[in-house]
């Protein structure tokens, strides 16, 4: 089994936490973290665009020709999608680009996330995220202890306000909790804290 540091919020080592290999051990499947982002990118997008079929640009009720004897190719209407001001024909419309993935390949993104960070040493685990009040200075402080030069996700097990005000403010910090945690998320942020509840709980749900 992985062996792991648990620190706290002044970055002394405190005790060490056996993980297993299973989980942190493996070879990243690249395969499947990109199934993962795709996903989960897919899932971000609005889908709100929107082009006017020929039914709804206004004006063009009236013929601009008559039909026969003009020399000219036969028009009914000059809000066609042929004409400049005209409709779009085949245009985008309003749709939902999420899809789900099987669980089953998500467990596997999530293990091959962990398993990238745990290999790349960005991955820290930290006792604790308790903040005596929500002020971002403090927390800002505890990153610098714990060695968080660029973005850095905190996944914690519990509702924290304290953590979430104080790390509202800060550039390139997001917080998570462990139930909502996504392979994206992982991939998308330099360093991992993870709180040593939440690393138990994860543990549990991908063996």
């Amino acid at each position: 089994m992985a062996t792991l540091e648990v620190k706290n919020l002044e970055g002394q080592t405190v005790k060490e936490l056996q993980v297993p290999d299973e989980v942190f051990g493996a070879k990243p499947n690249q395969s499947l973290l990109w199934d993962a982002v795709k996903q989960y990118l897919a899932s971000e997008r609005r889908g709100t665009h929107k082009t006017k079929s020929r039914g709804e640009v206004s004006g063009g009720g009236k013929k601009p020709w008559r039909q026969k004897g003009t020399g000219r190719a036969r028009v009914g209407s000059n809000r066609s999608s042929l004409w400049r001001h005209g409709s779009i024909a085949h245009g985008p419309q309003p749709r939902d680009y999420s899809y789900a993935l099987p669980k089953g390949m998500l467990r596997g993104a999530l293990r091959a996330a962990l398993a990238a960070k745990f290999q790349e040493h960005k991955l820290t685990v930290v006792d604790q995220f308790n903040l005596g009040e929500p002020k971002t200075r403090l927390f800002s402080g505890a990153l610098h202890k714990l060695g968080v030069e660029k973005t850095v996700l905190v996944v914690n097990d519990a509702a924290n306000r304290n953590l979430e005000l104080s790390s509202r403010n800060v550039e390139g910090c997001d917080v998570v909790r462990h139930h909502d945690l996504h392979p994206y998320h992982l991939l998308s942020h330099d360093r991992v804290l993870i709180s040593e509840g939440a690393l138990t709980r994860l543990q549990e749900a991908l063996r």
